[in-house]
């Protein structure tokens, strides 16, 4: 056996072996437990070098630790920031996605796709279909197979990009969406770790997520039409293997309705933003704060702008479509799209139990000021250090598949770590966010791979799970090199990652935490 089938096969096997994210979260909280029983004990501390306070190791075990934890548990869901975004977001994405205008727009993009472009055509609107959640794979992947064989090429060829596009370009995208809204949205409470005054706007990676999409088109288009379909070689269409009429249908005249009328009100939501921005007392701008930091409450309200704009732009698609006939339908769409994010329902709240003990154990920041006063007596240059992120975000993405998952049990850690090095939150989360996405099309365990080789497999019954792992490592390969390079770049330029998110990131003197620092509330029973 070759070593890369041994290799593929050891992973699978460690990967079959490991248990649900709920139960990995257990885990993470039981050994936390344990360690911050260790730390106290032998007195781990470190300085905070934002406000001077010395900042000691404390046993989760202690009374008032327990007392936040039974006490306050309902409060320390509520309050974990990624829920109210990710809810607040899905009210207006599920009446889009099930009106059908996501899944419409993007037929009609790839439907009158010239043959020359098809590739980057089906890879952009790969990487848009983002904002349709797992609807993508379902439909942008199967839906490229058909097309490419439609225009006479191989519908294997057309498979791969949509799969490379749609799971491996994972943190490109035009629009910011929800997936911005619940990775950043872990981000601020780690941020506040180190300080407390720290704002995340879903914005924070909008830049970077464009360069992706910029960067990773070029390299699918070449490997696709240059190394993917000359290797499969010609295709004769046989049986009931030739695209079905209903597949290639152009769009219907109610259909092209919605999406004009589902057009004219993004264009009206911008409008109306960007009026409300530059009215005079506009609630969207901070005249006392610095000029980086004047448009911060637009860039918090976005989370709104998107949840408003999907919801009316979805609900004039279904007017105009007819697959809208009363309001009691927009109010089943929103249930439904409440019912698809019960398994996030039930991993948040060990997730948030997660991040909020280990904020209280006070490990967070010890370990974040010691490992840094480590790399920074290592001197390693800063391209080099957030390389190292993604790297270690490749890895564990071969075993785990959740983004949400693994970045709320990495965040309390490398965010602190590298603020203190002088590297920002939102770029973090980019090297992150980069190295959960190159690795996705690698691993068997990709909870959609079985999805995808039976998509294949209607195009050649023999093809298997080899063949689709050899198909897609040269996307692999070629996104990690693209994305550790666009990553280290983008630190060395200092280029800026969305509007008032930049690279780098200074710390505030002790008087201005001082400041800036919130106010505690107690955590208890509440008596009227």
């Amino acid at each position: 056996m070759k070593v890369g089938g041994r290799v593929l096969n050891a992973i699978e096997s460690i990967g079959n072996r490991l248990p649900d994210p709920v139960f990995l979260f257990l885990w993470f909280i039981a050994a936390l437990v344990a360690l911050s029983l260790v730390g106290a004990g032998l007195g781990w501390s470190a300085v905070n070098p934002v406000s001077g306070e010395v900042m000691q190791a404390k046993s989760l075990l202690a009374p008032e630790n327990l007392e936040k934890l039974f006490i306050g548990m309902p409060r320390t869901l509520a309050d974990f920031p990624p829920l109210g975004i990710v809810v607040t977001i899905i009210y207006g994405a599920a009446v889009a996605e099930r009106a059908g205008l996501f899944t419409t727009a993007i037929r009609g993009l790839l439907l009158n796709a010239p043959k020359s472009i098809l590739t980057p055509v089906v890879v952009v609107a790969g990487m848009v279909s983002h904002h349709a959640s797992d609807a993508a794979y379902v439909v942008i992947i199967p839906l490229a197979a058909v097309i490419f064989a439609a225009a006479g090429r191989h519908p294997l060829a057309g498979l791969a990009a949509g799969f490379a596009a749609v799971s491996g370009g994972y943190a490109g995208n035009l629009f910011p969406g929800s997936q911005d809204a619940l990775l950043l949205g872990i981000t601020e409470p780690a941020a506040h770790l180190i300080d407390p005054s720290y704002a995340v706007n879903i914005a924070g990676n909008w830049f970077f997520i464009v360069g992706v999409v910029f960067v990773f088109t070029p390299i699918v288009w070449f490997i696709t039409d240059r190394v993917i379909e000359p290797r499969l070689g010609a295709w004769t269409p046989q049986g009931e293997q030739a695209p079905r009429t209903e597949e290639k249908t152009p769009l219907t005249a109610g259909e092209k309705k919605g999406l004009a009328w589902a057009g004219l009100v993004v264009l009206g939501m911008a409008a109306l933003w960007a009026a409300i921005t530059f009215l005079p007392g506009s609630p969207f701008v901070d005249p006392a704060a610095e000029p980086e930091q004047r448009y911060n409450p637009l860039f918090r309200s976005l989370v709104a702008f998107f949840a408003l704009t999907f919801f009316l732009a979805g609900a004039a698609f279904g007017a105009g479509s007819g697959s809208v006939k009363t309001h009691r339908d927009l109010v089943r769409m929103m249930r439904e799209g409440i019912q698809q994010l019960a398994p996030y329902l039930v991993l948040v709240f060990f997730a948030a139990h997660f991040v909020a003990m280990f904020n209280w154990s006070g490990l967070g920041p010890i370990l974040a000021v010691n490992a840094a006063e480590g790399l920074k007596a290592i001197n390693l240059p800063a391209p080099i250090l957030l390389v190292s992120v993604v790297l270690v975000s490749c890895f564990f993405d071969l075993f785990i598949g959740s983004a949400s998952a693994k970045w709320s049990a990495l965040a309390p850690i490398v965010v602190p770590m590298f603020m203190l090095l002088g590297i920002s939150p939102e770029m973090t989360t980019a090297a992150y966010r980069m190295g959960d996405s190159v690795t996705n099309i690698a691993t068997p365990l990709m909870s959609y791979f079985p999805l995808i080789l039976t998509f294949a497999q209607r195009w050649d019954p023999k093809f298997g799970l080899g063949s689709l792992m050899a198909t897609m490592m040269p996307y692999a390969v070629s996104f990690l090199i693209a994305g550790l390079t666009m990553v280290a770049l983008w630190v060395a330029l200092d280029l800026p990652l969305g509007p008032g998110a930049g690279v780098h990131y200074v710390l505030p003197t002790p008087a201005e935490a001082a400041v800036a620092a919130p106010v505690a509330e107690p955590v208890g029973p509440v008596t009227k």
